[in-house]
């Protein structure tokens, strides 16, 4: 279980950063940074993928309850400009400085710090199951960029986005080829790029 030791050895105000929503076709990567209240640090803290539904809530709303929160994202146009791994450290970057009071150091899960933070930070592979910072930024990013897409499902039914978060699953990918490619849908992505190209082909 994630615990306190990355923030009590570095010190002083620590944000944990987290992304979510580099493996799906479809809507923004997003991107949370929390700065834990270390006197009301929210028990059962965990990556948000080991976590039910239910209980992400449940942490969700302790997190907002004493923790100094920020959420970003980066749209679907800069995933396909940038590359999704420079535009989920942009959304990251973006989290960082939304935070009301600037940390004095970073926390980001994975294995690389995004170049544009200009405040002191460590990388922390699996992060999220390690840091209860980061794992709290695991779980509001989660919850948010969920909401997301189960409200862009109702704006483009059909691919089922409510239930895979745009992520390639069977139904989605089916719904692809079957309904065509939305302005959401990520074009630099193989899956939605061959479909393009095959329609391009088709009407040529």
């Amino acid at each position: 279980m994630p615990d306190l030791s990355f923030e009590l050895e570095i010190g002083g105000r620590v944000a944990g950063v987290d992304e979510v929503g580099r493996g799906p076709l479809a809507g923004p990567v997003t991107a949370a940074a929390v700065v834990l209240d270390l006197r009301h640090v929210p028990e059962g803290l965990n990556d948000s993928k080991a976590l039910s539904g239910k209980r992400r809530v449940q942490l969700w709303d302790a997190i907002l309850e004493h923790a100094d929160v920020s959420v970003a994202h980066a749209s679907v146009a800069e995933i396909d400009a940038l590359n999704i791994l420079r535009a989920s450290h942009v959304a990251m970057e973006r989290a960082v400085a939304g935070l009301a009071v600037s940390p004095d150091h970073v926390l980001v899960d994975g294995n690389q710090v995004p170049r544009g933070l200009a405040i002191p930070a460590t990388p922390v592979v699996r992060g999220d199951a390690r840091s209860v910072s980061i794992s709290a930024a695991s779980i509001v990013a989660k919850i948010c960029r969920d909401r997301i897409m189960v409200d862009l499902a109702q704006q483009h039914p059909g691919y089922g986005w409510e239930t895979n978060m745009g992520y390639p699953s069977k139904s989605h990918r089916l719904a692809l080829e079957n309904l065509g490619v939305t302005p959401w849908h990520r074009v630099s992505f193989k899956p939605v790029h061959n479909i393009l190209y095959q329609g391009k082909i088709s009407t040529d």
